[in-house]
């Protein structure tokens, strides 16, 4: 177990719970021997779900019967006590016995226990909440995605140091290109902050990336840049925008392609690269959120996932820590 990668589960929270996280952990230990789960929630029903389909030297189940529900506000949350199966897995990277949390549970409530229990990484201001995204090469980190609605230069310049250590603890033999989202790719454009963040990112030399200037919302996908830095208004509508957009285009493609006999045809003919099409889009594979500036990674599941995606989540969880994501930042934050 002492070679294995912990991860702290929260069970109980999001659609579904606790049985597809426990689906998900299941699949994802079918391809990985790593990772040793400490599952948080109800013992009994996690017991029946999971015995005899793992190795018990891969989990250890901490019985709580309290969680945090997806209505309570993240003030609600916090004053139900320490006692939530939340609230126990956040606990457990504090007391080190987990190397990373998972929550697929109340979005809100999640950040702010974190924050409550996990001490900030030196010199860093705010935390920033930052995810994968599909690109024509690969995938891009983009942040911050709604952490943080105000941010200064610095915070900007902090999270472009996050997120390119996030990039570099996921892709290790990659060096990042890091660009600012702005209204324009010219050096006048933008408010302030932008502006002062671009002579900043411009004039600081380092190694962990290359900075890249701006970026436009319509060259996101290009796979030019694989790090996106913005403050948590801009990036939050960002990502809402492209997953609406990803959802418009694949419900219009079928019903072209169902509705009418020569669709249904052209759609047989054509069901390879329609299969590689859905599976690009396929946003359980991007699943997996993660909150980044606290002393210990906290990565969120999305709620409405299926155990597929918290699969994913799962990989996620495990790449950061073999990453060494904490300390490539602690090494490039001054």
């Amino acid at each position: 177990m002492s070679n294995l990668i912990k991860i702290a589960v929260d069970a109980m929270g999001g659609d579904g719970s606790p049985k597809k996280i426990i689906d998900g952990i299941i699949h994802n230990h079918k391809s990985n021997k790593e990772n040793f789960f400490r599952i948080f929630g109800d013992k009994e029903i996690i017991s029946k779900k999971i015995s005899n389909r793992i190795d018990i030297k891969f989990y250890e189940i901490i019985d709580t019967k309290d969680i945090v529900k997806s209505t309570d506000s993240p003030l609600e949350a916090a004053k139900r006590g320490k006692q939530t199966s939340m609230w126990l897995a956040i606990d457990s990277v504090k007391k080190k016995e987990s190397d990373i949390v998972i929550s697929a549970g109340n979005t809100g409530a999640l950040l702010v226990i974190a924050k409550l229990n996990l001490k900030m990484l030196d010199n860093i201001d705010k935390p920033a909440l930052s995810a994968l995204w599909p690109n024509k090469k690969g995938m891009s980190v983009v942040l911050d995605l709604g952490a943080n609605i105000d941010c200064s230069s610095k915070n900007l310049v902090d999270f472009s140091i996050m997120g390119a250590s996030l990039y570099k603890s996921l892709y290790p033999n990659d060096i990042p290109n890091v660009a600012l989202l702005n209204i324009g790719s010219e050096e006048l454009k933008g408010n302030e902050i932008i502006k002062e963040t671009f002579q900043e990112l411009n004039e600081k030399k380092n190694q962990n990336f290359n900075f890249s200037g701006y970026i436009e919302g319509n060259e996101l996908m290009n796979g030019k840049v694989n790090v996106i830095v913005s403050d948590g208004f801009t990036g939050n509508v960002a990502l809402k925008t492209a997953e609406g957009t990803a959802n418009f285009i694949t419900d219009e493609l079928k019903k072209a392609l169902g509705g009418t006999l020569l669709g249904k045809i052209s759609s047989f003919l054509n069901i390879s690269n329609l299969k590689k099409f859905k599976k690009r889009l396929d946003p359980r594979l991007y699943n997996g959120a993660i909150f980044i500036g606290l002393n210990t990674p906290v990565v969120k599941s999305h709620g409405g996932t299926d155990y597929i995606g918290f699969s994913n989540s799962l990989d996620v969880c495990s790449r950061i820590v073999k990453g060494n994501l904490i300390n490539k930042i602690k090494e490039n934050i001054k």
